[in-house]
């Protein structure tokens, strides 16, 4: 809240440096503010007397999104690239998807691997995780196995996560 939208009667002011000025009223904080051409920007309004500060508002919202935008561009947004696996995939396939599996886990991604078995696959869940254990193996020197091969219904999920 800003100048007149301010209801409080008795305000801490600060100055635009940082400097305590007081316990003022609501109209002499008004006056100080309008008279150094500066807004009164309320900081702390559960406090008692509210806390106030004198600075020009357009620059103090211009610098806050500035440094928000600042704090969004330096962080990493983590994805999950899944990798798809079948029970009768063939060693070119296998390699294709490692490629591809290990250009993720280079770019910082976490890899899911699935596989999906249909139909008469689902007696053979045991070889399904042999399947997805070999593939995470060969991509030890990319990344580390969060999370281990796990059945669920028709799917055998395992997590890689990048190395640093």
């Amino acid at each position: 809240m800003i100048n007149e939208q301010i209801s409080a009667q008795q305000i801490r002011l600060i100055g635009e440096n940082g400097e305590q000025l007081g316990i003022v009223s609501n109209e002499e904080a008004k006056a100080i503010a309008e008279e150094k051409g500066l807004d009164l920007v309320l900081m702390a309004g559960n406090s008692t007397p509210a806390v106030c500060r004198l600075l020009n508002y357009g620059k103090f919202k211009y610098d806050a999104l500035k440094k928000e935008k600042e704090i969004k561009k330096s962080q990493k947004i983590v994805e999950t690239k899944e990798v798809r696996l079948s029970m009768t995939i063939e060693e070119h396939d296998i390699q294709y998807r490692l490629a591809s599996a290990q250009k993720f886990l280079k770019g910082g991604d976490k890899v899911k691997v699935s596989l999906k078995m249909k139909g008469r696959e689902q007696a053979y869940v045991v070889k399904g995780i042999e399947i997805v254990k070999d593939f995470c193996s060969r991509l030890k020197e990319y990344g580390t196995l969060d999370k281990e091969p796990e059945h669920v219904g028709r799917n055998i999920f395992a997590v890689i996560t990048p190395n640093k």
